[in-house]
């Protein structure tokens, strides 16, 4: 397989293949799509992405065998070595026309996967320890900002899924790169690395490409940008120190792998994930903030930008 070519699997064989415009992702975002960091030929976080691969082909009511797929997925991984697998999948073209679709006689239908292998360095040089000889990787504390850009609520079929429909991330995206691009000098590149989204109904819910965490102080106090914190957040005990709260996915946003391995493993701690909406009246009382999604692990952030341009920050790591 080249670097950075698609190929299309068809579980027997795999070949470099043209995109018909009437494939349904094209044409209707009609499929969903995952992204998997490797590092040593290993899929990180494999048998998360694998819950991913299930629950969306049932949510799609698309045919998918999992098991099939992941042994060339893993094959494709130990050619890559180190770097990213990009797969996605779209129900196949359709004999009814328009948007409907006949199911098979398994109730699914079948789908076109397609798989694009691209080396790059997964960082690595800080990470968390993890129980099960695993790490999640802990990236430099950056700088985040409020964004006006909105992301939709959805259906519960399909909150929380990876689905190609993602043009409200688009758009929020661009906005954010405006912002950066406004700072941006030959001499000094901005600190800003992720931008906090509302949904439609004005909850805060995620990032342009990641999940949020947040720690609240335990009473109200006078805005700061320099409060006093309690807590010793050094690397080794970032998630286990304090309570951490991330917003439900359940009428919009993400549902990230990096997020559920966060939930999973704080599971048994003293302090579990506390699902909870994050609202505008909290943001003066953050305490603690970090992004994460499956490829860059967990993004500390040392400050966050509110509408009013007031800056909250937070302890650094």
């Amino acid at each position: 397989m080249s670097p950075n070519s698609w190929i299309c699997i068809h579980l027997s064989d795999a070949t470099e293949a043209k995109l018909s415009l009437d494939n349904r992702g094209l044409a209707y975002s009609d499929g969903f799509f995952t992204t998997m960091g490797v590092i040593d030929g290993q899929i990180l976080w494999l048998d998360y992405h694998q819950q991913r691969l299930v629950s969306h082909a049932a949510a799609l009511q698309l045919q998918l065998n999992s098991d099939s797929l992941l042994t060339i997925l893993k094959m494709h991984a130990k050619q890559l070595q180190q770097g990213m697998l990009k797969l996605i999948i779209t129900r196949a073209e359709q004999e009814v026309r328009g948007y409907g679709y006949t199911p098979n006689t398994g109730g699914g239908s079948a789908c076109e996967i397609w798989l694009k292998s691209s080396p790059m360095a997964i960082t690595t040089a800080q990470s968390l320890p993890l129980a099960n000889n695993q790490f999640i990787p802990l990236q430099p504390a950056a700088s985040a900002i409020c964004l006006s850009s909105q992301i939709a609520c959805l259906p519960p079929m399909l909150a929380g899924l990876k689905s190609l429909n993602r043009l409200d991330n688009v758009l929020a995206s661009g906005e954010l790169q405006a912002i950066k691009a406004k700072t941006w000098t030959d001499t000094i590149k901005p600190s800003i690395a992720e931008g906090l989204l509302r949904d439609m109904s004005g909850q805060w819910v995620e990032g342009t490409m990641s999940n949020v965490f947040y720690q609240l102080v335990e009473a109200p106090v006078a805005k700061s940008s320099n409060r006093p914190h309690s807590q010793n957040n050094s690397s080794s005990n970032y998630l286990s120190a304090g309570q951490w709260y991330t917003p439900s996915m359940a009428q919009s946003g993400v549902a990230g792998v990096m997020r559920q391995v966060i939930i999973d493993t704080l599971s048994t701690s003293e302090n579990p994930v506390i699902i909870r909406s994050l609202q505008d009246k909290d943001l003066p009382h953050l305490s603690q903030l970090f992004f994460c999604n499956a490829l860059r692990g967990i993004m500390p952030m040392s400050s966050l930008r509110l509408f009013s341009g007031e800056v909250v920050s937070f302890e650094a790591i």
